[in-house]
């Protein structure tokens, strides 16, 4: 249970924290709200080149994204941006939304998570990806949405994907590949 009567100091150099690796996008984890009695969460996501992470609604928080290197989309809704360095949104919760690499650089942002406690669902998807790395595509296997399990992680936190209209415009005018997870 997190004690929710006491911040803990936290301190996280450059270059450090826990990681998971994600399918051109991963997730650093710069504080976890279990030191901050639940209430924020910050995470560092890199994103490789082409890549657009699974449009995704959150029912329980919203994210607030700073944009550390390269050129990133976003889109929440009916609105979309591209941020450089220095560059600040919000998504709120409640809103079908999706971010990408819009460059031709490597990209990088930090997330933070209001309330806490979604963190977890990065290191989740992570060992599920792991628990299916080794079966063959094309063999029965079905795409990670098609799993028990990830229906069971997107309803554990309080998310919901989808196909929105906008989804293949986006990867059209951005050159994406497909969203993996």
């Amino acid at each position: 249970m997190v004690d929710v009567t006491r911040t803990e100091v936290t301190v996280v150099l450059p270059g450090e924290g826990d990681s998971v690796a994600l399918p051109g996008f991963g997730a650093v984890f710069k504080l976890l709200s279990q030191h901050n009695g639940g209430e924020v969460a910050i995470v560092e996501h890199p994103f490789a080149v082409g890549t657009i992470t699974a449009p995704h609604l959150h029912t329980r928080e919203d994210e607030h994204s700073i944009v550390l290197a390269g050129q990133i989309g976003f889109r929440s809704d009916d609105s979309e941006v591209v941020l450089g360095p220095g560059g600040y949104i919000t998504k709120p919760r409640g809103q079908m939304h999706a971010m990408w690499n819009a460059g031709s650089e490597p990209g990088r942002i930090i997330e933070v998570i209001t309330p806490g406690g979604f963190e977890n669902y990065f290191r989740d998807l992570g060992e599920l990806l792991v628990s299916h790395a080794s079966e063959p595509v094309g063999q029965g296997v079905r795409t990670l949405h098609e799993l028990p399990e990830f229906a069971e992680l997107a309803d554990k936190y309080g998310l919901s994907y989808g196909t929105p209209d906008w989804l293949d415009d986006v990867m059209d005018r951005y050159g994406l590949k497909p969203p993996t997870h």
